[in-house]
């Protein structure tokens, strides 16, 4: 019964606090039934502990930070509301268990109890624990995180850390990641205005939405110093102990009346996903096409043995073809490396297959490390050949469900493949194909579509 139980990324803006926000608690509906949703979601899932991470906790610019102390408490006094307070033990079992796993990877990892003056709480988990812990045990312990300035990736790496030691200490836990999206949605906003701040908003919100781990290691980073944004961080933190854990993602609630953007969102994590265990008999594992075996083989040779392979002298007749050719890995339902051509680089789609396999899973710069060894039994591929591109003359021609997009512009050029969750309009679809390719959107492109073999 071990493991990341639950997750859920929550705002915190003090305004939720019925004593805080009162009337105002009413332009902000939306935002409360999503916490309560998030609320009932977690004490379903039974946890033995909670893990917060929040922007405004104390912390260091070169470690994450970690609070120590045996007990941990805050009000609201500070926004008029001296009455409304919080205390929780700390988990010091979990808390010691996240110090060495930060130890042995090299995560710089630092307490923060002495920075407190004291064992206080800051809003950024008073008001998520506010809605999260009515339906739990009140001696329920936590564990408070605070994030650092390194970059995304050690960050994730960190999440990485925290999920090693959850299962080491054979708890049931849940993460938190408390933060606003963008500060910048109104002129009234009390960061000032950006019209680019919704983008930001829009993005993060879809990225959540599709676990699109990628896109949130990669936001362009005059976006995120534009929106003003807080939680980008904590997100990245919870979705690197998320990493491997077959966890579904849901957006319960976004909106932004204030001028900052409050997101909601939960990933419910299955028993046999937490526990590491499946009920019922083995299934038999569905044949795979033979370009998805090539794939497979492509990537074992190369990641063990450092061999490339070659392309099988009795071919089927679309390894024949000369086209551009995708490969995806994924690991537990996420993606683990893509990379593909537009056009063929190769006499022929088995060779095609071969390198962009082995791209995927060693050069794909989303990630920080390639597929290791361990990994290869857990991963899942499917090979996408393209049709030859054409050129249309407006998003009219285009159906997302259907046609893949290549956009380009002065020398860039971005491609989306089709039948994507969440991609539902072609206005979605060239946006997002934007983003990839760092060309902005007003910026006039050319566009073309073409249309894909998947093969599983």
């Amino acid at each position: 019964m071990a493991g990341l139980v639950y997750g859920t990324i929550t705002p915190h803006p003090p305004l939720l606090i019925p004593e805080v926000g009162g009337p105002q608690l009413r332009r902000i509906d939306a935002t409360v039934k999503g916490m309560q949703v998030a609320a009932a979601r977690l004490a379903a899932a039974n946890p033995q502990s909670i893990i917060v991470i929040s922007p405004h906790s104390p912390g260091y610019m070169e470690a994450m930070g970690i609070a120590t102390g045996p007990r941990l408490a805050g009000d609201f006094a500070n926004f008029r509301a001296p009455n409304v307070r919080l205390a929780f033990p700390v988990d010091k079992e979990l808390v010691t268990a996240i110090q060495e796993q930060a130890r042995q990877r090299g995560i710089p990892l630092r307490p923060t109890t002495q920075l407190f003056g004291g064992y206080g709480l800051d809003w950024g988990v008073l008001v998520p624990m506010y809605y999260l812990h009515q339906q739990l045990p009140d001696d329920l312990p936590i564990v408070s995180l605070s994030f650092s300035r390194l970059p995304y990736a050690d960050h994730f790496a960190f999440g990485q850390a925290i999920r090693a030691a959850v299962e080491g200490t054979g708890k049931r836990v849940a993460f938190v990641a408390s933060g606003d999206l963008s500060h910048r949605l109104l002129p009234e906003a009390p960061a000032g205005y950006d019209p680019i701040a919704r983008t930001f908003d829009q993005s993060l919100v879809e990225a959540v939405r599709n676990k699109d781990i990628q896109a949130i290691m990669h936001f362009d980073p005059d976006l995120i110093e534009r929106a003003g944004e807080c939680g980008l961080r904590s997100i990245i933190v919870l979705l690197g102990a998320l990493d491997g854990v077959d966890a579904t993602p849901e957006v319960l609630s976004y909106e932004g009346p204030f001028g900052v953007g409050y997101m909601v969102a939960s990933f419910s994590v299955p028993v046999e996903a937490a526990t590491g265990t499946s009920a019922g008999s083995p299934k038999a594992t569905p044949a795979r096409h033979p370009l998805v075996e090539l794939a497979k083989q492509a990537v074992e040779a190369y990641v063990r043995q450092g061999r490339i392979i070659q392309p099988p002298q009795e071919s089927t007749p679309e390894m024949q073809a000369q086209a551009g050719v995708f490969v995806c890995l994924k690991k537990q339902g996420e993606l683990r490396g893509c990379i593909g051509t537009f056009e063929p680089t190769q006499p022929n789609v088995a060779g095609e297959t071969i390198r962009n396999a082995i791209c995927s899973a060693t050069q794909d710069y989303r990630f920080p490390e390639p597929v290791r060894e361990h990994e290869l039994a857990a991963l899942e591929y499917t090979v996408d050949v393209l049709t030859p591109p054409e050129s249309v003359a407006s998003e009219a021609e285009l159906d997302p469900k259907r046609y893949g997009v290549i956009v380009e512009s002065a020398g860039r050029r971005g491609l989306l493949l089709p039948d994507l969750e969440g991609v539902d309009t072609a206005q979605q679809q060239i946006a997002i194909t934007r983003r990839k390719a760092g060309i902005g959107p007003h910026e006039p492109v050319k566009l073309y579509r073409f249309e894909v073999r998947r093969f599983t």
